[in-house]
């Protein structure tokens, strides 16, 4: 291959180019001149100015919601911190706080406990009552959750809730 060739293929086109050019009218070089310049303003709109305008005026929005999403997160740390330093819940009152939680969902759950394990079945519990539930597993009987197969379905929640006691055996 040859490099010379490529310069003269396109001297050659900017000659036919010109050619082309100096035999329009002055009418069609002012439209040509007028499509070109029209062109080029539309593509810098296009690469330039349009994305810039567009994340411009979705930075506040984002801005927001991101320092919103950094709330949260900060108050669920500090809930895990507080967590953490609560003294640990003696296991007999564990599975009392447990029990009590779990008398709250009615018939749709069955609580098992087994040592320093507990499982909670559940059969039709709605995402509300569930939520509630977790909440007092974790704050009343310091309960964490080992594993969790849950399904949705029409009437709620379906499956089962493995929890950690650590009561005063487990660290």
């Amino acid at each position: 291959m040859s490099f010379d060739k490529k310069p003269s293929a396109l001297a050659g086109l900017q000659a036919q180019a010109q050619a082309q050019w100096q035999q329009m009218g002055e009418r069609e070089r002012h439209a040509a001149q007028l499509i070109a310049l029209l062109l080029g303003l539309a593509l810098l709109w296009f690469v330039a100015v349009q994305p810039a305008w567009r994340t411009l005026s979705q930075a506040p929005a984002q801005a927001e919601s991101l320092e919103r999403q950094l709330q949260e997160m900060q108050a669920l740390a500090q809930e895990a911190q507080e967590l953490r330093a609560a003294p640990a819940v003696p296991a007999a009152q564990a599975t009392q706080a447990l029990q009590a939680a779990s008398e709250h969902l009615g018939p749709a759950a069955r609580l098992q406990i087994n040592g320093d394990r507990a499982v909670l079945m559940l059969n039709g519990v709605s995402s509300e009552a569930l939520q509630a539930w977790l909440g007092e597993a974790r704050s009343a009987a310091r309960a964490r959750p080992l594993e969790a197969k849950l399904q949705r379905g029409p009437q709620g929640f379906n499956g089962s809730i493995v929890l950690s006691l650590q009561g005063g055996s487990a660290p």
